[in-house]
């Protein structure tokens, strides 16, 4: 089999790179060689426009620390890590981009950790805000992370699946509204800031993107505890389309039960409802 391989200049060094455009699998920049990959959902920004605009939105929140989650091919990053006085950081897991970002930017010398976000620890003293383009098959434990971090990050602008994105800003009433929905904005205000299409990708993705930022809500609802209002909720949106009292019903003693709110669905409720309801549970 004969590949037709294709080369352009390498935006920053200038150096020639070669790309297969049949396979979509290696790339070489600079003599630093990496794989697009699949298992780790991995579909870089090409579109200098849609980085701009993602570095814009950051910058709006004025950073005094930072941390880039999954920078990839610097798409991003090599405008952050110049962004004036803000701490930069930047955590990924694949190793051929570690080597590449430190070979491409030296100035990330010391700023890039190889490890995984799920299993990291908060790589600030302090508050600091988080950014990425999110990859799509771990984007929901990426939030569930942050969640795990929210005293320390005030602020996140993350790029998502566009479905996904929806969902988290999703108000009650709507087909989206969902676990996510609730639990990301009891703790922040939600905004989405825009779509993204697939072609601002390589590969580029079946399906189009969304950004969305979160920023530390100032009134947290009262709740019994966040244990309580995790199960909660995701007891309630197990059974969605059933009445509340159906999906709940271990939860809460059957003379409670036949409180009106019950005959509602989950999606009908609100955050503040969900919070309040927990100091009812067994």
């Amino acid at each position: 089999m004969i590949l037709e391989w294709k080369f352009s200049l390498h935006p920053v060094c200038g150096e020639t790179f070669f790309i297969a455009p049949l396979l979509c699998r290696f790339i070489y920049f600079c003599n630093v060689e990496y794989t697009l990959k699949k298992s780790l959902g991995q579909h870089f920004l090409k579109d200098e426009n849609i980085c701009r605009n993602i570095v814009k939105a950051v910058e709006e929140q004025r950073p005094a620390q930072l941390l880039e989650i999954g920078p990839g091919g610097g798409a991003i990053t090599k405008y952050l890590m110049n962004l004036e006085g803000v701490v930069f950081k930047a955590i990924e897991l694949d190793k051929e981009k570690v080597e590449y970002l430190a070979a491409t930017y030296p100035q990330l010398k010391g700023k890039i950790i190889h490890q995984s976000f799920l299993d990291a620890a908060p790589p600030f003293e302090g508050s600091f805000h988080v950014v990425g383009n999110f990859p799509y098959n771990i984007s929901t434990q990426i939030l569930f992370r942050i969640l795990e971090w929210k005293e320390q990050a005030p602020v996140v602008t993350g790029m998502f699946q566009k479905e996904v994105a929806q969902r988290i800003a999703a108000k009650e009433g709507n087909k989206t509204y969902g676990i996510m929905s609730v639990l990301v904005q009891a703790f922040y205000k939600v905004d989405y800031l825009f779509d993204v299409h697939e072609n601002s990708f390589n590969p580029p993705p079946k399906v189009k993107s969304g950004v969305i930022r979160l920023t530390k809500a100032a009134d947290v609802p009262e709740m019994k505890s966040e244990k309580a209002f995790f199960n909660l909720v995701k007891t309630a949106f197990n059974q969605r389309r059933k009445m509340l009292r159906n999906g709940v019903r271990g939860l809460f003693t059957e003379d409670f039960l036949k409180d009106e709110i019950f005959t509602k669905r989950a999606e009908q409720l609100t955050v503040e409802q969900f919070a309040q309801l927990t100091f009812k549970m067994k």
